[in-house]
Parts: structure tokens; sequence; C-alpha cells
């Protein structure tokens, strides 16, 4: 069985090819199409870059024909409450995503096109919608419903959401692999976009990112959480208006906003080491907000059994995973010095003995949505 993973951004299609043959999980392609619809870019058009993507398979000599792909994981970022496992898109389901737009306006339209280019150039396969959303629909009622006039969440569905939920998922099922014992796990998924969740029993429980993808830790070039009377301040005293302040909390904020060098972490530490105190105090906040988050959903599990570092940053920076788990011995936190400066890949990076666990594992989205999407064809 072969099965493609497609991710499609507003200006970007990110692709991979897995074959399910002989009881294996291989991928045996990775590709990408950038700057759709920019001029002099990748392609005009999703239509467009779905060919470009399927062409590059084709020279490649991994298929023949569009006609051997025997299924299509779409990630899409929203699938409000409706959907609380990924299923396969057919005209019903098609319509609740597009409801969702109103609620991911730059994520959703974009999964959709996407849907509809590959669902064009490949009919014979089954299409699979994975929710970025549908693991956090297991948050209980006082962790999701926020402190407004009730109306607003019966009416309006104002509420926690939740996001990364392929990624936080992806780290729960491998540390259930490793460490089996381990019932009450604190994911950490810091990359350009960060949240952490606090996980019990396979199950999302809590977690950082809210109604939109903007609430929780400080970001790239998202603010994090932040007094919502700023807002008013900045309209009353600076005359911006909601779209001005939209794209100011959403793209010019975060570690590029402090730093003023970049939403990129590892430029961020070179300047900080090259003595840029705006740099310094970047990360230190960033730290700082990810330590709070820890220690937070210590309280909501009771303690935990492992805490799991994944994405970018938390995969790629012993220094960061460093900074956030200082001070945080007397809670069981033992970050292993050697360990975590030496870790590459799927690795413990704890103290031998410490009550908590710690670990670095590298998240991998896009297999657990070919995954899905599997077992949506061979369940029906």
């Amino acid at each position: 069985m072969k099965i493609l993973v497609a991710n499609c951004g507003s200006s970007s299609l990110k692709y991979q090819l897995f074959d399910f043959s002989r009881g294996e999980e291989r991928r045996v392609a990775k590709g990408a199409v950038e700057k759709i619809g920019v001029a002099g870019g990748g392609a005009r058009d999703h239509r467009a870059a779905a060919s470009l993507a399927f062409e590059e398979l084709r020279n490649s000599g991994l298929i023949q024909s569009a006609e051997e792909i025997d299924g299509v994981g779409h990630r899409v970022v929203h699938g409000g409450e409706r959907f609380t496992s990924s299923t396969r898109i057919d005209e019903a389901v098609l319509r609740e995503i597009e409801a969702c737009c109103e609620l991911a306006p730059l994520h959703n339209p974009p999964n959709l096109a996407g849907y509809r280019a590959m669902k064009e150039l490949v009919p014979q396969a089954a299409h699979v919608a994975v929710f970025d959303t549908a693991f956090h629909t297991s948050l209980p009622a006082h962790a999701y419903v926020y402190g407004l006039p009730y109306e607003y969440f019966e009416r309006d569905r104002i509420r926690r959401y939740g996001f990364h939920g392929t990624s936080h998922r992806y780290v729960a099922q491998r540390v259930a692999a490793l460490e089996p014992a381990a019932r009450r796990i604190v994911s950490c998924h810091l990359g350009n976009g960060c949240s952490i969740c606090a996980i019990e029993d396979g199950r999302s429980v809590d977690v950082s990112i809210g109604f939109t993808p903007l609430e929780g830790l400080l970001m790239g070039t998202r603010s994090g959480d932040l007094d919502p009377s700023i807002i008013f301040h900045l309209i009353k005293t600076q005359g911006l208006d909601p779209v001005r302040i939209e794209k100011m909390l959403n793209h010019e904020s975060g570690l590029l906003g402090i730093s003023g060098v970049s939403n990129d972490m590892r430029d961020i530490v070179l300047a900080a080491a090259a003595g840029n105190a705006r740099a310094e105090l970047a990360i230190e906040i960033f730290c700082y907000r990810a330590r709070k988050y820890i220690g937070a959903y210590l309280a909501a599990l009771n303690g935990a059994d492992a805490i799991v570092f994944t994405a970018g940053i938390g995969e790629n920076s012993p220094d960061v995973r460093a900074r956030i788990c200082k001070d945080l011995e007397n809670l069981g936190v033992h970050l292993d010095t050697e360990s975590n400066t030496r870790a590459r890949g799927e690795c413990r990076i704890n103290v031998p003995g410490m009550p908590v666990s710690m670990w670095l594992i590298p998240t991998n989205e896009e297999l657990l949505i070919a995954r899905d999407t599997q077992r949506c064809i061979l369940t029906g």
C-alpha cells in the first residue's frame, strides 16, 4: 500500500510518500513545492504544485502513475469540535472543514486547496483528513471554556481548541512504547510555533495553545499570552486597527519582536553569544514561559512520569532545554548535562534514577498521518 502525505500551506505543498508493503513503514520520498502563487515561484496554484509533486515522483522512478497511490493523507489544521479522529473525506466532511475556515483562515483554506488538487489528480485514492485539533477534543470543559459570558461558548463556540495535536500524539505514542509505565506526560513542541500539552493515559487533558495558535508560549513571531487590555490600549493610544494588531501579534512579535534579530532560535543564540542583550532577553523569556507551563502541567497532572522535547528547537537546542529545566529539581526534574549536550535522535536525557524521565523524541507527524490514512482505508 502506497500512502502520500500532503501538507499544504498558503504558499507551499510539502509531501512524503510511504510504502507500507510487506508490513513495513518506509518513507521512500520527500519533497516540497515552495512559493506557490508568487511571481517567479514554484507553481501558479496548488493544482500546478500537486502536478509538479507527481512529476518529481515519476521522474524518480518511485511511481509510474498516480493510480499507484492507494491513499492521500491531508493535514487539516482545524476540525472544530466535530472531528475527534482522522476521517475519510466525503462531501459532508468537506462541508464541515469549510465551516471551520472562519476559525483558521490562514490554514484551512490552503489545506482545502491542496485536497482539491490532489483529489483531481488521484481521484481513485482514499483521501483522509488528519486534524491538528482532534487530539485535544478530549480536553475537559474546565480546561477549554474561557472566562467569557457563557453565551459566547454556546452560540459561537469560542473555546480552547489546541493545535500541534498530531505531533503531541506521535511523541506520546513513542513514550508509551519506550516507557510503558509513563502515564502522565508533558509534551513540549518547541519550534517556530510552540505548545506544551499535558497528556494522561494517552489523552490530551490541557494544552497551552487555545482558540487560535496565538495563545500560550512565546513563539517565533507570535506573542503568546498577554493582557487583552494591551490591545485596547494600542487602539486608543496608537490608532491601530484590528487588522494591524492581528498582524503584529502573529507576525512581528515573539522571538523576532523582542530580539530584533530573527524568529530563528539559532540566529538568536549566536547573537546572544556575541553580546546582544535583546537576543539574550528573548531566550530568557522563551525559556521562562516554557518552564512556567511545565510547572502548571505538573500541577494539572499531579506530577509527571515523563517530559518530552520535540520539534525544531526542542530537538536541536541543548542550551534551551537546559535553561527550561533550570530550577525544576524540587519537582523531580533532573536534566543530565552530558546526556543533554550529546543528545541526537530519540534518547533519554534525565539523570538516571530520578522520578521524572526526560526524553528527546524527534516528531514525525507525516508518519502518523500515513498510519491514520492506512487505518481509515483498512477499516472502511
